[in-house]
């Protein structure tokens, strides 16, 4: 059985079509073997009958060229029947038997029909020109008299209508799939964190309800999305104003040195977790996709990286340009990046090459890892590890922004375990 909906429903429709089409044609030709076999009976019989009649109204003398005449227009010929002649009957058919006993009731139970005679092919049938007559007669007619064949004009019609069906069907099947197929399109949008184009509500009525009520919820969806990004962007935009009042109130008012660094390292965290906060409220933004030199691009991230202290063992050979959100791709690089400091410790590398239709953005580190079995738990928002790798405290939304991200751009996030001992992020792009 077909995988699509598509050939599916142009399959069954295509079963449908040709099963009825083959039992009318099995219908018409149970049907039409009774009158096509009396009609070749009458035909025989008629042959017997003008035979009959032609020699008693014509003069003996002029009978061999009556028989000649018959012989060169019709095809029919005559023939003394003999003892020892070897019969091979008409084949064990409905159609036959009908002929058979069509003939024998009108010409008579001494009848005798006969497929082959003396290894002559033809339609033999044997007459008296009296029922008390010892001499029997062979009538010779051609055999294509009796051979049923179905009618070339009618398999030429069934030939066209299942054509013609089969062309409805597949035009069925295509109208049937097609609002299907661009609502599984829709839906993988959506699953990207895209906001698709309304789908078209017409067709039919099922159809309209199902594309009025997909466009209802991507609506809603994307409005909740902006309005969820809205509170979050305000409420961090609006704290950072009173916590830099803050740092600036302990760095003039409090004379503890040792006070004044444990304020200053908190604001600094509650900086660092509204950061996260805007960065996952802007991880979905309106930036638009643009050919990007993603090299020049990560290599900067690179020299940044080690102008703040933290050098990166970088590998950029295999990549070049790619159509991508480059301000989004930043962010995720940057956070795999702080992950792989914060958590992992030790020597971090950059590695990016392209594999087929994909590019592979590879962020590696020297830490304890990750287990197996809370690989997938880590991408969600708010969720962080809660006994490996350190006890350094986060907001545990890293991982989840990267893994917007990465869908964003039709890819994915893949936390993997590093050969050298530790953990390896891979953020896969579409190139395409």
């Amino acid at each position: 059985m077909p995988r699509s909906l598509l050939a599916r429903t142009f399959f069954l429709l295509a079963l449908l079509v040709l099963s009825s089409t083959a039992g009318w044609l099995a219908l018409f030709s149970h049907i039409d073997v009774e009158p096509r076999a009396r009609e070749s009976a009458a035909m025989a019989t008629s042959a017997v009958n003008l035979i009959r009649a032609s020699i008693f109204a014509a003069a003996p003398d002029k009978r061999p060229r009556l028989f000649a005449e018959f012989a060169s227009t019709e095809g029919i010929r005559l023939l003394p029947a003999e003892e020892q002649d070897q019969l091979v009957p008409m084949p064990d058919s409905r159609f036959h038997e009908l002929m058979r006993d069509t003939i024998v009731a009108r010409l008579g139970p001494t009848t005798r029909i006969a497929a082959e005679v003396n290894g002559e092919p033809g339609f033999w049938v044997s007459f008296r020109f009296n029922p008390k007559d010892e001499d029997e007669f062979w009538l010779v007619l051609p055999r294509e008299r009796v051979t049923r064949d179905f009618a070339a004009r009618w398999l030429s019609w069934g030939a066209l209508a299942v054509a013609l069906a089969l062309m409805v069907a597949w035009l069925i099947a295509s109208r049937l799939s097609r609002p299907l197929k661009a609502l599984a399109r829709s839906a993988q949008a959506v699953g990207r964190g895209q906001t698709p184009t309304p789908l078209a509500e017409d067709g039919a009525e099922e159809l309209r309800a199902l594309a009025a009520a997909f466009n209802t919820m991507a609506s809603d969806l994307a409005r909740h999305e902006k309005d969820r990004s809205e509170v979050l962007a305000g409420i961090s935009h609006d704290l950072r104003t009173p916590l830099t009042r803050l740092r600036l109130e302990a760095e003039l008012s409090v004379s503890d040195e040792a006070a004044r660094q444990g304020i200053v390292a908190d604001i600094d965290q509650m900086e660092s977790v509204i950061s996260q906060f805007m960065d996952y409220a802007r991880a979905e933004s309106g930036e638009a996709p643009e050919f990007t030199d993603l090299a020049a691009l990560l290599a900067a991230i690179g020299e940044r990286q080690a102008a703040i202290g933290r050098p990166l063992d970088v590998d950029l050979d295999g990549v070049s340009s790619a159509k991508i959100r480059p301000k989004a791709v930043s962010r995720a690089v940057i956070n795999l990046i702080d992950n792989a400091w914060k958590y992992g410790g030790g020597a971090v590398s950059l590695r990016a090459n392209a594999i087929d239709d994909e590019i592979r953005i590879e962020v590696a580190d020297c830490g304890p890892g990750i287990p197996e079995s809370e690989l997938e738990r880590l991408k969600r928002p708010f969720t962080r590890l809660e006994v490996a790798r350190t006890d350094v405290t986060g907001t545990g939304l890293g991982l989840a922004i990267v893994e917007r991200i990465a869908r964003l751009h039709g890819g994915r996030l893949e936390l993997l375990a590093n050969p050298a001992g530790g953990l390896l992020a891979r953020l896969v792009l579409k190139s395409a």
